[in-house]
């Protein structure tokens, strides 16, 4: 039978909890010592905030461009524009045939008659055009490819409607559209070079802060190695303070995209008002927003622990 005294000795912690206790009171203290230097920590903390906000507010950009631009793949469809003398039941038939077709997806016939009511509603010529005595308005056929169409299989369904006895010319305007979207493609890359480059930025400027605050506290290293502590137990320190510098960073960069956004939000919903468009501002998404946090604390912490291995080693006690 356990004595008494046997029954009330305390349990010894096992290894994962010294070890959660050990890095919970260095994170705290990390951030207490932060929190004695608000102003050059908040300094630090803003900097990083800025340049973590810079890509995120052009990637913002590109994302909401493409959106307004996902609606313009209608300026790849093909406008055959039918003769004067094709009636509506023939133009009927040619559409039924061309739908047949393996290349295309849709086609929509837009009657003389359709056409000139649009066009009396959108161009304020009502009253002109009620004089009118004919239609000088063909037919006409808005095919669209189909998305597996290549670009030598789209200049060969442009010349075989283009040849159609029915056709009397086939419109179409895809260059601006391609060289936008080439555009933003040049974009995208010139984004993600920036952000590598500001990256570095943030990686040199953590570094430099640790280092700072390892020279600062160097006798104490010192100390604290003269009575057995190892490099890694010194380092650790050092190694959270990279990791509050990375997520402080990386929530005020939030805060500073999404405050933007709100500052642009009833301009830009006026101007789509203007143009009678439904477009509302994108934000970031949970994924984006998370990746940005994560930036900043992969960053802080791989620039803390190259500058805290770095100097640690010099630092010996005499």
């Amino acid at each position: 039978m356990k004595s008494a005294d046997t029954l009330n000795a305390p349990r010894s912690s096992g290894p994962i909890a010294s070890w959660t206790v050990r890095h919970v009171s260095t994170a705290i203290g990390a951030l207490g010592r932060l929190a004695r230097q608000p102003f050059a920590s908040l300094m630090t903390i803003l900097v990083i905030a800025v340049t973590l906000a810079l890509p995120s507010a052009l990637h913002l950009l590109i994302k909401n461009t493409q959106s307004i631009s996902a609606s313009w793949d209608n300026a790849l469809d093909f406008s055959v524009y039918l003769n004067g003398d094709t009636s509506i039941d023939a133009a009927r038939r040619l559409a039924d045939i061309i739908r047949q077709r393996a290349d295309v997806e849709e086609v929509t016939l837009i009657s003389a008659d359709e056409a000139l009511e649009e066009f009396r509603d959108q161009s304020g010529f009502g009253e002109a055009l009620d004089h009118l005595t004919v239609n000088p308005l063909p037919h006409t056929l808005v095919v669209r490819p189909g998305s597996v169409n290549t670009e030598a299989s789209l200049s060969l369904l442009h010349e075989e409607l283009g040849n159609l006895p029915e056709a009397d010319m086939v419109q179409v305007d895809t260059e601006w559209v391609r060289r936008f979207h080439a555009i933003l493609d040049i974009l995208q890359r010139s984004i993600a070079i920036g952000a590598a480059l500001l990256g570095a930025a943030i990686f040199v400027i953590i570094g430099n802060t640790i280092r700072l605050d390892i020279q600062n506290r160097r006798e104490e290293i010192e100390v604290t190695k003269l009575i057995g502590a190892s490099n890694a137990f010194v380092r650790r320190p050092f190694l959270y303070s990279g990791l509050w510098y990375g997520l402080g960073g990386g929530l005020l960069a939030l805060a500073l995209v999404r405050y933007g956004l709100y500052a642009l939000e009833a301009p830009v919903t006026r101007l789509a008002g203007l143009y009678n468009s439904p477009f509302s501002v994108l934000a970031l998404d949970f994924g984006e927003s998370m990746l940005i946090i994560g930036a900043g604390v992969t960053l802080g912490l791989s620039g803390s622990w190259v500058a805290a291995a770095r100097h640690m080693r010099r630092i010996e006690p005499r």
